[in-house]
């Protein structure tokens, strides 16, 4: 037995023993704390693998696998495997004749499949092409590569040689270049056999260059027109040229140890063409190598890595003995009837009381569920309650029994404490949203639910919505009370405004009062004045007119009397003096044309 790659055990296996000794060595954070016998005290055996002994099977499982990639064989011997091929050459007439029609598609398409189908059939086989009309080239060698072979045979067209004709000489000369002149040659050709008849020629070139010829005949006797690629015919002395199978190319075949079969539509020619040229081939040795046997034994390391790590993951321990109940205990069960035909039949009540509930008649399922609850006492029974009291619009006792189901699964208890807050909205108590935003906090706490937590989002809304309506009303009682007292200040500052300026008001009345007197003073002294000038006047006047009436008198007789002119009566000029006295000078005074009287204008502007 040897290793295939034992580089794997050189550069593996020093690390991975370096690794697992460190572990295997390294005690464990609480036996540096503790020692040994205070450790053996405070562990628990619980008679499973130590942490030591599931490192030791990890270590075991890592060597068996680094084994198992180094490859373990047992040698068998060697086997010397020969490569033999019979060199086939393939030569495709691209003359214009191939175009005729009287095969389908036509001769050429037909021929490239014909020689694409020898490829798929024997991919063992070289073979090579050749392109052939008046000249000949070599389209690819022999080559195993069927794929890049059947590529460069696709491409083929009568476009690819300009030169018209057929010429199979210079055909047959390019395959003897083309192989080995000591072996034995096998050309096979896809023609209509061109317009020669005799082929002496071609045939002792060929046995002299050791060539066997196989021809695949492509077209028929009655032949068909030649379309060109703008859709006329080839024409010969203003006459359309008919193209027809030579079938005196057969005679190149036979004479040459070799084999003509007319082609037909399905692919039975070729075939029979494969064969009768293996038949008559020698297939020459190309190389020979020298193969090593063995047999593997990498999955028996591998195989037993497996089971390591599976012991290793998993927790073994001693099987606990189960206490059988005893037979009597057996037989009391059994026997107990009573009790056992109770419990049977509550499944009867529960469907009634559930059937009650979905049809609306939660009064009626309140009473079966409460009757069940006298014999059963369990969540599913109170919840079940609760949920009749709720439809049945007695919030608070539902509140009661939800608060009494207590629940082991945890939707069931979410879907309680649920149901209990949407109780607390609609109970209406003083501090219900509040109770009913801690309720839906324990349901989502245990189990999200998108309903729960809008019904939360809307109960603190509500609650925030209260809080800002008890300031406002706050504030409103405020600015109630704010404004009673302004308005009451208001009042005493008006009634304040009032007084004074009644006060000022009688000041100024008690002034105008006192000048008026002052005033009626001052007139009755300058009237007193002015009543002493007159007197003094009107004695001065009285002498006056005396001695004018004198002089009068005295000068009557000598001149004509004057007229008198009109003098002002004492009533009126005590008036004008009266006016003149006084000392408002900001008025204009006029006197009356009718009586003669001064009149005060008091509606009068000021200049």
């Amino acid at each position: 037995m040897h290793f295939q790659h034992p580089e794997f055990l050189y550069y593996m296996l020093p690390p991975l023993f370096i690794l697992f000794g460190l572990l295997l060595t390294q005690k464990s954070s609480q036996e540096s704390f503790f020692s040994e016998e205070v450790m053996s005290k405070l562990r628990v055996s619980a008679n499973t693998l130590t942490l030591k002994a599931r490192n030791g099977l990890f270590f075991m499982m890592a060597v068996l696998m680094v084994i198992a990639l180094a490859g373990p064989v047992i040698d068998e011997g060697k086997v010397e495997i020969k490569a033999k091929s019979a060199d086939i050459m393939i030569a495709l007439d691209i003359s214009d004749s191939m175009l005729a029609e009287d095969v389908y598609p036509n001769r050429l398409k037909l021929a490239k499949q014909k020689a694409l189908e020898l490829l798929r059939l024997a991919p063992d086989e070289r073979v090579g092409v050749i392109g052939f009309a008046k000249n000949s080239y070599l389209v690819s060698p022999l080559s195993f590569d069927s794929a890049a072979v059947a590529f460069l045979l696709r491409a083929l067209d009568t476009n690819s040689i300009t030169e018209k004709g057929t010429n199979f000489l210079s055909m047959l000369d390019v395959v003897d270049n083309s192989i080995k002149k000591e072996s034995k040659k096998y050309l096979l050709i896809l023609s209509d056999g061109g317009d020669k008849e005799d082929f002496s020629e071609e045939i002792s070139f060929a046995k002299e260059k050791n060539i066997a010829v196989f021809i695949l005949g492509m077209g028929t006797t009655k032949g068909a027109p030649i379309k060109k690629a703008n859709g006329s015919f080839i024409k010969q002395n203003g006459e359309i040229m008919v193209s027809k199978l030579n079938e005196n190319i057969k005679e190149l075949a036979t004479a040459t140890g070799g084999v003509y079969i007319q082609s037909l539509n399905s692919d039975a020619d070729i075939k029979a063409m494969l064969s009768e040229i293996e038949s008559h081939s020698e297939k020459k040795e190309l190389k020979s190598q020298e193969i090593s046997r063995f047999i593997p034994l990498f999955y028996y390391p591998l195989g037993l890595a497996l089971l390591i790590l599976l012991i290793a993951t998993s927790s073994m321990s001693k099987r606990e003995k189960v206490n059988l109940p005893s037979l009597f205990i057996l037989g009391l069960l059994i026997f107990n009837t009573q009790n056992v035909n109770a419990g049977v039949l509550d499944f009867m009540e529960l469907e009634k009381a559930k059937k009650a509930y979905e049809a609306g008649k939660y009064k009626e399922s309140e009473k079966v569920y409460s009757e069940y609850k006298k014999s059963s006492q369990n969540a599913e029974t109170n919840y079940n309650i609760a949920n009749s009291l709720y439809k049945q619009g007695k919030f608070k006792e539902a509140i009661g029994s939800y608060e009494k189901a207590t629940f082991d699964d945890k939707t069931k208890r979410a879907k309680n404490f649920s149901n209990l807050g949407n109780a607390h909205v609609k109970a209406g108590e003083k501090e219900g949203l509040q109770k009913a935003v801690k309720a839906y906090e324990n349901s989502l706490k245990i189990e999200e639910d998108e309903e729960t937590r809008e019904n939360m989002e809307a109960v603190k809304k509500a609650i925030k919505e209260q809080e800002e309506q008890k300031k406002q009303d706050k504030k409103d009682n405020k600015d109630d009370k704010n404004k009673d007292k302004k308005d009451k200040s208001d009042k005493d500052d008006k009634s304040d405004k009032s007084d004074k300026k009644d006060e000022k008001n009688k000041n100024k009345s008690d002034k105008d009062q006192q000048s008026d007197e002052e005033k009626k003073k001052e007139q009755e002294e300058q009237d007193k004045k002015d009543k002493k000038n007159k007197d003094k006047k009107s004695e001065e006047k009285k002498k006056n007119e005396a001695e004018e009436l004198k002089d009068q008198n005295s000068t009557a007789q000598q001149q004509p009397s004057q007229a008198k002119p009109m003098q002002m009566s004492d009533e009126e000029e005590k008036k004008w003096l009266k006016q003149l006295s006084k000392k408002q000078t900001t008025y204009l005074y006029k006197l009356s044309p009718t009586n003669n009287k001064f009149e005060e204008n008091n509606d009068e502007k000021p200049w």
